[in-house]
């Protein structure tokens, strides 16, 4: 354990991607609806492009393209243009309503909840996540994840990398920048995160694009702490 980090009294944890795992369930729905429908769409791709109209979005939210728009909302319009892309523009809205509440079915990764459990013994832990309100709770009871709170950058406004989405969450929490660490499987978090002061523990998922995915898992040297999962991250904070 990190000396220094005896300050932390509170993690926060990216969700989507670290704490749980977005693409297996949409590749098993996908699937489902394909035989169901007699579609025939690489599911995986679609799953991938899907997560990577994300960042744009959210973008031209940043650019005032679009008026704030919520996690929701966001990833029904990138589906709605994935789906269009692939061919697949005259699905019904049962079936893309289907689709896109796929979000609020996600698993946690196998060694999250022991994890947590662990961790909660000494600290506070929130999901500090992109997800609005509703889907982070919703998909938090679903996969039985024991937060101390969640934290939507719904309040903030703002999206994750924004600075504002990290302050307001040390500020909600009642503490300093240096009294809390983000716990994330992105790197591009864990820097937004470190750039406000906050302690950094940066989460190996491999498994984040599938297993023909190639994910890049090399630790940052600014990293405070580099974990296999969050049994080993609860190990390495002294829990």
């Amino acid at each position: 354990m990190n000396s220094g980090t005896t300050s932390i009294k509170a993690l926060t944890f990216d969700v989507f991607g670290t704490v749980l795992d977005w693409r297996t369930p949409i590749l098993r729905e996908g699937k489902q609806l394909g035989k169901t429908k007699g579609l025939a769409v690489d599911w995986g791709e679609l799953a991938d492009v899907w997560r990577k109209g994300y960042q744009p979005a959210m973008d031209r939210v940043r650019r005032g393209e679009l008026s704030w728009t919520n996690f929701d909302a966001l990833q029904r319009l990138i589906l709605d243009e994935v789906l269009s892309e692939f061919g697949l523009a005259s699905l019904g809205e049962p079936e893309r309503d289907g689709l896109a509440q796929v979000w609020y079915r996600l698993r946690a990764w196998p060694d999250v909840k022991g994890g947590l459990r662990r961790l909660r013994r000494k600290f506070v832990v929130a999901a500090l996540s992109n997800g609005n309100m509703r889907m982070l709770t919703g998909v938090s009871k679903h996969a039985g994840l024991s937060w101390d709170c969640i934290l939507s950058a719904e309040l903030a406004k703002h999206y994750k990398p924004d600075r504002e989405v990290y302050q307001m969450g040390i500020n909600l929490l009642g503490l300093e920048a240096h009294e809390v660490m983000m716990v994330a499987a992105h790197k591009y978090d864990l820097h937004a995160a470190r750039a406000v002061g906050m302690w950094t523990a940066y989460v190996q998922r491999p498994l984040e694009f599938g297993r023909g995915g190639h994910p890049d898992l090399t630790p940052d040297p600014e990293f405070d702490i580099v974990a296999a999962d969050f049994k080993d991250l609860a190990t390495q904070l002294g829990v």
